[in-house]
C-alpha cells in the first residue's frame, strides 16, 4: 500500500465535492479509465449482479450513467431501485463507495446526451439488444449494417430502449490507503440537513 499523506480528519463537509476533486486528480494521473466504476444491483428476489460502467458526470448530487433500458441491470433496477457502486483509482490508492437509489433521467436529458455521442456509438446503441442471447458475431455486425442503412444521410435518433440513469447516493465512503494497512475511511450519511460524517476503523 502507498505511504501517501493521510487526511487526519474528515476531508470535507460534502463527500460529493470531495469525490469530484479526487476524480479530477484521477483523470490526470491514472493510466486506466478514471471514469470506470463497478455497479452492483439485485433483482426482486435479492440475486446480485455487478458490472463496470462509465461515469457521465454529476448533476446536482446525482451521478449519471447510460444504459440499454432493456438490459439486465435495468431489469434489476425496475424490480429493486437500490444499488451500490465503487470507484477505485490504483495510482492514487483511493476508492469511493456509495449506496443509494436509481432514477431514470428525463427524456430530454437522455436525448441531449445521446446527440453528443459519436455516430458509431449511436449506431451501436441500435444494433445491440444488450443482455439478450446472440447467435454469432456476424449477427451483431449485420444489425449494425442495418442501422447504418436505416440512418444513412440523416441524424441517428435515440433508441427508445436507451437512456440516462441517475444514481442518488444516501451513503458515501471515502477511502485512502495508509501505511501498515491502517487506511483512512470516512463514512457520510445523507440527513435532512445535508451530510453527517464519521471516521471508521480500517
Amino acid at each position: 500500500m502507498s505511504d501517501r499523506t493521510r487526511h487526519p480528519e474528515i476531508p470535507g463537509d460534502n463527500p460529493l465535492l470531495v469525490f469530484e476533486g479526487w476524480y479530477a486528480e484521477a483523470q490526470a494521473v491514472e493510466t486506466g479509465p478514471a471514469d470506470a466504476f463497478a455497479l452492483a444491483t439485485a433483482d426482486g428476489r435479492g440475486r446480485p449482479a455487478v458490472r463496470v460502467v462509465l461515469y457521465k458526470g454529476l448533476q446536482g448530487e446525482k451521478l449519471r450513467f447510460v444504459t440499454n433500458l432493456a438490459s439486465r441491470k435495468a431489469r434489476d433496477l425496475a424490480e429493486n431501485p437500490r444499488a451500490a457502486l465503487v470507484f477505485f483509482w490504483p495510482t492514487l490508492m483511493r476508492q469511493v463507495r456509495m449506496e443509494g437509489r436509481i432514477e431514470e433521467a428525463p427524456a430530454e436529458e437522455s436525448d441531449a446526451y445521446f446527440a453528443s455521442r459519436d455516430r458509431s456509438s449511436q449506431l451501436g446503441a441500435w444494433a445491440s439488444h444488450q443482455s439478450e442471447p446472440l447467435g454469432s458475431r456476424a449477427e451483431l455486425e449485420a444489425a449494425l449494417d442495418a442501422a447504418q442503412k436505416r440512418f444513412e444521410g440523416r441524424p441517428v435518433e435515440r433508441p427508445p430502449h436507451w437512456g440516462m440513469l441517475h444514481f442518488v447516493p444516501d451513503q458515501v465512503e471515502l477511502w485512502l490507503a495508509g501505511p501498515h494497512r491502517l487506511h483512512d475511511r470516512f463514512l457520510y450519511r445523507r440527513t435532512a440537513d445535508g451530510w453527517s460524517s464519521e471516521r471508521l476503523a480500517p
